[in-house]
């Protein structure tokens, strides 16, 4: 098989997403589809390619239905004018969207049938809430006889369905507390405001022209929900929502939030004819079901399947992106993989950056990626938990090896 590796990535600043009010969103005018437009020409132009070779587009959200229906991945590609000679193809893998996409890229380009990749992945949780995609909208119908048929009560629908009461049982099961998952939350906007101030996810995020409500037009170049200040004693004031004694608050879960990212994957022929510098080389995947209800629990055998494959432990591994769905999700990794915490999520995670569903998968590899070259590591993994019940992983190694 072909070596495939990663040749460019692009993303915009992620935006809090507010459904209840939505002027508070600094993309709130913006649609996903056309977030996702504006970064693919750069991404391209930076990449050093031209539209002209790329062969596949493939692009991730989590919810594919409304103004994110994308025609099988064609809308967003006409929206950036590129040529209509590129194939394309939507896919919905929940959190691990644009995960999956990079997946699919990965095994078009290292099988043969493919050079070069254009990955793109979307989510905007304002303008298309979670909420907002339930039957009373027409956007989806669930089976119900998930819920109501006797035969599948062992499911148990309700808890699937709702990703706190997830996080709960995951919490239960391991017995971490509340004031060490803040503890996490707190770490993550402290690292994540530091990034942020150091100029790290400048490298990262392209600038967006956004219009607001009081007809203003602002430039978003930075992380919405990032909060430098917060405090143990802020994230204590937090009620429970999901269980009256519960321990998962907002403080501890990963918000709401609207952005799109992108990537180039390439064969490693390629971009030495092309004379490209790759940020890395993608050297194994991982993909797994667990328990739908325990869906955090995810990403620890998914991380073991792709470290297996190759014959890596997961000490041997020098940075982690785990996603911060939930803190208890990071924590139960580190804790089962055996990590050192100060290798894991450095520049800050989804509790801070933000978790944009369809967005994620895409940008935890291309940080990972640009973490590799900053800190001259040679290993990186990056996983996420899905809702539903799966985990996924990537496993990158830094180009100069």
């Amino acid at each position: 098989m072909q070596d495939v590796v990663i040749a460019g990535y692009l993303r915009t600043a992620q935006s809090r997403s507010r459904p209840n009010d939505p002027s508070r969103d600094w993309f709130h005018n913006l649609r996903a589809d056309e977030l996702l437009a504006k970064i693919l020409p750069e991404l391209i132009s930076r990449s050093g390619i031209s539209p002209q070779e790329i062969d596949d587009f493939i692009v991730g959200s989590a919810t594919g239905v409304g103004e994110q229906w994308t025609y099988g991945g064609r809308t967003p590609l006409l929206l950036a004018n590129l040529p209509e000679t590129i194939a394309s193809k939507f896919v919905d893998q929940q959190c691990a969207s644009s995960m999956a996409a990079v997946h699919m890229g990965f095994m078009e380009v290292a099988m043969g049938f493919a050079d070069v990749v254009l990955i793109g992945g979307m989510e905007h949780m304002t303008r298309l809430p979670m909420a907002g995609i339930t039957h009373d909208r027409g956007l989806v119908a669930l089976n119900e006889a998930l819920f109501l048929a006797p035969e599948y009560r062992h499911w148990d629908m309700p808890t699937v369905m709702n990703m706190g009461l997830t996080a709960e049982k995951l919490s239960a099961l391991t017995g971490y507390t509340r004031r060490e998952m803040e503890e996490w939350a707190v770490r993550s906007h402290q690292r994540a405001a530091q990034a942020q101030a150091d100029g790290f996810f400048d490298g990262e995020i392209l600038p967006v022209e956004a219009p607001q409500a009081d007809g203003s037009v602002k430039t978003v170049d930075r992380d919405q929900a990032v909060r430098k200040g917060t405090t143990m004693e802020d994230l204590a004031k937090l009620r429970p929502p999901f269980k009256k004694d519960g321990v998962i608050t907002a403080g501890v879960s990963s918000p709401l939030n609207a952005a799109a990212t992108g990537l180039v994957l390439m064969s490693k022929a390629r971009a030495q004819i092309k004379g490209i510098k790759p940020l890395a080389t993608i050297r194994s995947l991982g993909f797994v079901g667990v328990d739908p209800t325990i869906m955090g629990q995810g990403p620890v055998p998914a991380s073991r399947m792709a470290l297996d494959k190759i014959g890596l432990d997961p000490k041997d591994v020098d940075y982690w992106e785990i996603n911060e769905a939930f803190a208890i999700v990071a924590l139960n990794c580190i804790r089962e993989l055996g990590l050192d915490p100060e290798r894991v999520n450095i520049m800050g995670g989804g509790l801070a950056l933000g978790h944009p569903l369809g967005a994620t998968g895409g940008r935890l590899i291309g940080t990972l990626a640009r973490i590799l070259g900053y800190k001259q590591g040679r290993w990186g993994c990056a996983n996420a938990c899905v809702g539903g019940g799966q985990g996924v992983a990537t496993v990158l190694e830094r180009e100069e090896y």
